[in-house]
This record gives structure tokens, sequence and C-alpha cells, in this order.
């Protein structure tokens, strides 16, 4: 259904799937107010992390020192469903593969040098067993990167 004076500025992503319509002729009406505070909720940073990593602890220690705002999320306290790790897959830009940890020992139990597996196969495999994720994994809106080295975070900021 069309709003007359309204645009379509985003899909929406809920059970409705409907579109999200603006007033751009009224911004009054749009609610910027709201807007700027939901577009600052989507750039908080979120650091998935486990709290006995090495790169993980310099990745925190180098947002802290940015004054950066950000929520540390320990993924083996609060584990990472599929649909969240394809998420993050995909605002990293790289492939679930490139996402195994290659030196831990249910790497190497699993044979995963060795075996092909799907894409799905990995990031199920992953969510099972939390230990094979590349860590820390920053994200900021749309985008994330690899705290390997630590440094990387400050494409974010």
């Amino acid at each position: 259904m069309s709003v007359p004076g309204s645009a379509i500025i985003a899909q929406s992503h809920s059970h409705s799937d409907r579109p999200i319509r603006s007033n751009l002729a009224n911004p009054a009406l749009f609610g910027c107010a709201r807007i700027g505070q939901e577009n600052m909720m989507s750039d908080k940073i979120k650091v998935y992390q486990k709290p006995t990593c090495s790169k993980c602890r310099t990745t925190i220690g180098i947002l802290k020192d940015r004054g950066a705002d950000f929520e540390a999320i320990n993924y083996y306290e609060k584990p990472l469903s599929v649909a969240d790790l394809r998420k993050l897959i995909d605002k990293l830009g790289i492939a679930p593969r490139d996402l195994l940890r290659t030196g831990e020992q249910v790497y190497r139990d699993l044979k995963l040098a060795k075996v092909e597996l799907s894409d799905e196969e990995l990031i199920q495999l992953m969510v099972d067993n939390p230990d094979l994720i590349q860590r820390p994994i920053v994200v900021r809106g749309n985008k994330a990167v690899l705290g390997r080295p630590p440094e990387n975070v400050d494409d974010l900021l």
C-alpha cells in the first residue's frame, strides 16, 4: 500500500517484510530524533570475543584507548546461532573457511584441512565448536573486521 508523499527508505527485515516508509516532505512526521538514535545504536561497536584470548584483550584495549563505545560479547557464554554467524561472515566479506582457526586441536580432530564441506556445514561446525572461530570479530553497522592484528579495529573507528 502506498502512502501519498512517502517513499520507501529501507526494506524491513522483520517477519512482516513490510517496507519502511518516510514522509520526506515533512521531517517532523518522519521522527528524525528517533531515527538518529536508531542509527547510533546500529553503529555501536560489538566485539565477539573470548576473554582469555590475548588478541581479544589487545583489541578491547585499543577500543578503550580510543574512547570507543562498545559491547564485548563472550560467544562462549552467549553462543552464536547459525544465522548470527552467517551475518558476521557476510559483514566480514570472507568465506566461512577463512574464519576457521586452523591451529586448533578440534580442527585437526575433524580433519578439516582434508575434508570438503559446504559453507553451511562449516558454519554449523563453527557454531557447534566455537574454538574454530577466528577472534575477535569486531562489528560496527554493516561492516566487520577480524582483530588479527588488533589494529584492524581502526578501520571501524
